[in-house]
């Protein structure tokens, strides 16, 4: 009969090293699981950190044009003093105008050159 505890035994351990291996395999499953989330964690912050940056330098060209625009405004105040026939919509319009202008007149590139 000792062949059949022979058997047994062998069976035994070879059920043993399955769940060892099964052990392994699903803890380096789990760090692998762990190890993609950080990374995806830090593409995200890096992602927001960017874009905030985009936004803030938007938003910043944004607020250089106002102050510009209020520039250009405050110098034409005093000749439009003498005027005081001017309404809230005509400045809208003179100032889509004035934005249209500007892009006109700063050529982008210079050909020739």
């Amino acid at each position: 009969e000792f062949h059949v505890y022979r058997h047994l035994r062998r069976r035994e351990y070879q059920r043993q090293d399955f769940m060892d291996a099964m052990a392994e395999k699903q803890r380096l499953d789990e760090e692998f699981q762990k190890k993609l989330e950080r990374n995806k964690m830090i593409a995200e912050e890096q992602t927001a950190k960017r874009r905030r940056k985009r936004q803030k330098l938007k938003e910043k060209k944004l607020q250089a044009k106002k102050n510009k625009l209020e520039q250009k405004k405050q110098e034409k105040e005093p000749d439009q003093s003498q005027e005081q026939g001017s309404s809230e919509d005509d400045e809208e319009d003179s100032k889509e105008e004035e934005e249209k202008e500007d892009d006109a007149e700063e050529p982008s590139f210079v050909m020739g050159r």
